[in-house]
């Protein structure tokens, strides 16, 4: 991937963060937000470039971080150094110790052991969303290829019951939902691909 094609990622990645509650949460308040939503999109883009885990669309206007992980995975020193810029740059530290709460009760609905697909972002563009543009099926075509390819279950939660009923209508399972101390509901929600 070149340099123009990672920005633009990142911008587009910029704009889909400041419409998910999740984010909105994350990134500090106060101020000009935008330079945060931007550090926080450049961090997952390219930890996603890294780890081998980004998705783009045909028309470039979906992008999901799909990542093959497990809790071993989730060593707080492994990534001391980008967590502790993160939490210069994009959360604050009073809204970090927040944070670390909400993620470990969110980590724990995963599975505590053996490899999985964890579905880290999942953004389309204005655009580009609806059934008639078909990027979300696109998109969701090439989460179960990557689910049947590593024959591994794969996970999701979210915080939009609209995103959460797309998700079921994909042939994901809710099989948990917990009230955010945001005052919302996070939906837990998991894909197994068909035995062979």
């Amino acid at each position: 991937m070149d340099e123009l094609e990672r920005k633009d990622i990142i911008e587009k990645v910029t704009t889909l963060l400041k419409e998910i509650p999740s984010s909105m949460d994350v990134v500090k308040k106060g101020g000009n937000r935008d330079p945060r939503f931007r550090y926080l999109a450049t961090h997952m883009v390219d930890k996603a470039i890294e780890k081998d885990a980004l998705i783009i669309s045909e028309n470039r206007q979906g992008i999901a971080i799909l990542f093959k992980t497990s809790k071993k995975d989730n060593n707080i020193w492994k990534d001391l150094w980008s967590q502790l810029k993160l939490v210069v740059n994009v959360t604050g530290v009073k809204n970090a110790y927040k944070i670390i709460k909400t993620q470990d009760y969110i980590k724990k609905q995963r599975p505590q052991e053996g490899e999985y697909l964890y579905c880290w972002f999942w953004g389309i563009l204005k655009d580009s969303r609806g059934a008639d543009k078909q990027v979300g099926k696109e998109m969701k075509d090439e989460f179960y290829r990557r689910a049947k390819l590593y024959n591994l279950p794969l996970y999701a939660e979210t915080r939009m019951r609209k995103n959460a009923l797309v998700y079921q209508k994909f042939g994901f399972n809710l099989f948990h939902e917990w009230q955010h101390p945001s005052g919302d509901t996070m939906y837990f929600l998991r894909y197994d691909p068909p035995k062979e």
